[in-house]
C-alpha cells in the first residue's frame, strides 16, 4: 500500500487489489460438500440394504449347512426382497423334497421287506418239497416286487421336476382302450379327446386305476372319458364298496392302504394324482352314479414343458 497527502492536509491511501484465488479450488471444495451430503443421506439406506443382504447370506449358509427349516425375513419391494422370496421357495421346495425321499425310503425298506420275506420263504419249502404251486408263488412275488421297484423309480423321478419333460398331443380315449384291453370285464365308453401329455404317464396313470378297481373293487370295471373345459375328465368305476369318506384323501397318500392285507405297493394312487397334477389338473374320490368306487381325473387341455 502507498499513500500521498493532500494539499488541504488530508492523506490519499491506496491499496493492492486482492490476490485473485484459483477457480478449480473452490470448485473442489463445492462438489467435495455435495458427496459428504449424499453420503449422508445414502448411508442409512445403503445400510439397511446391505443388511438385507447379510441376513440373505446367513441364511444361504444356514440352509447349506443342513437346516432345511431356514428361511428369511421378506422387507420390502424390490429386487433384494424378490431374491429373498426366491430364496424362501427353494428352500421350501427342498425341505419338501427331501422330506418326500426320506419318507419313501423309510416306507420302501419296510414295504420291500414283505414280498422278499415270501420269496425267502417260496425258496426254502419248494427246495424241501419240490412243489410247483411255490414256484407260482414265487412268480407272483417276483412280480410284484419288481411292480414295487418300478413305482418307487416313478415317484422319486416325478418329485424331482415340477413341469413335464416331454409333451404330445394324446388321445385319452385310446389309451384308455388299449389299458382296458388287459383287464377282464373293463369296459370303454366316451369320445375321443385330444390333449397335450406325456402319454407314457398318462398310460401308467390309466394303469394304475385299473389296477386299484381290479384289487380293491369287485368288476365291472368301466372308464369313461368326455371332454371338459378344454380338457378331458377320465373316470374308472367299479362294482366294488367304494371309499369310505374318511379315506378319500388318504388313498392319495404313499404308501396308504386301507386295510392291512391289501396287495399291491400303496403308491399307485399317488402316482394317479401326481400324475394328474402335472398335467395341470386333479385326481379325486367322488360319488359313483350307481354306488361302487369311481375315481376321477381331471386333465388340462395344454401346459409347457420343463
Amino acid at each position: 500500500a502507498w499513500s500521498v497527502q493532500l494539499p488541504d492536509g488530508r492523506w490519499l491511501v491506496a491499496r493492492l487489489p486482492p490476490r485473485h484465488r484459483n477457480p478449480v479450488v473452490g470448485l473442489v471444495l463445492f462438489l467435495a460438500a455435495i458427496a459428504a451430503i449424499i453420503g449422508l443421506c445414502a448411508y442409512p439406506v445403503v445400510r439397511g440394504l446391505t443388511r438385507r443382504i447379510e441376513r440373505l447370506q446367513r441364511g444361504v449358509e444356514t440352509l447349506g449347512a443342513g437346516d432345511l427349516g431356514a428361511r428369511v425375513m421378506v422387507e420390502g419391494k424390490d429386487e433384494v426382497a424378490q431374491l429373498a422370496q426366491s430364496f424362501n421357495v427353494a428352500a421350501a421346495r427342498i425341505e419338501e423334497l427331501v422330506a418326500a425321499h426320506r419318507m419313501l425310503l423309510a416306507n420302501a425298506s419296510h414295504e420291500l421287506r414283505t414280498p422278499l420275506s415270501r420269496i425267502r420263504l417260496a425258496l426254502e419249502l419248494l427246495r424241501e418239497t419240490g412243489d410247483e404251486k411255490y414256484r407260482a408263488a414265487l412268480q407272483t412275488d417276483l412280480r410284484e416286487l419288481d411292480d414295487l421297484i418300478e413305482e418307487i423309480l416313478v415317484t422319486n423321478r416325478l418329485d424331482a421336476t415340477s413341469r413335464l419333460q416331454q409333451v404330445e398331443s394324446v388321445d385319452l380315449l385310446a389309451i384308455a382302450a388299449e389299458e382296458a384291453a388287459h383287464y377282464e370285464e373293463a369296459s370303454v365308453e366316451g369320445a375321443s379327446v385330444q390333449v397335450s401329455g406325456d402319454a407314457r404317464l398318462l398310460r401308467r396313470m390309466v394303469r394304475n386305476l385299473l389296477e386299484n378297481a381290479r384289487r380293491h373293487g369287485k368288476p365291472p370295471t368301466r372308464i369313461r372319458v368326455q371332454a371338459q373345459n378344454g380338457g378331458a375328465v377320465i373316470e374308472v368305476r367299479d362294482a366294488g364298496a367304494g371309499v369310505p369318506a374318511a379315506e378319500r384323501e388318504k388313498v392319495f397318500e404313499p404308501f396308504h392302504q386301507i386295510s392291512r392285507d391289501s396287495r399291491g405297493s400303496g403308491l399307485g394312487l399317488a402316482l394317479v394324482r401326481r400324475i394328474a397334477r402335472l398335467h395341470g389338473g386333479e385326481a379325486r374320490v367322488v360319488d359313483g352314479p350307481e354306488g361302487g368306487g369311481c375315481f376321477r381325473v381331471e386333465i388340462r387341455g395344454g401346459f409347457p414343458s420343463a
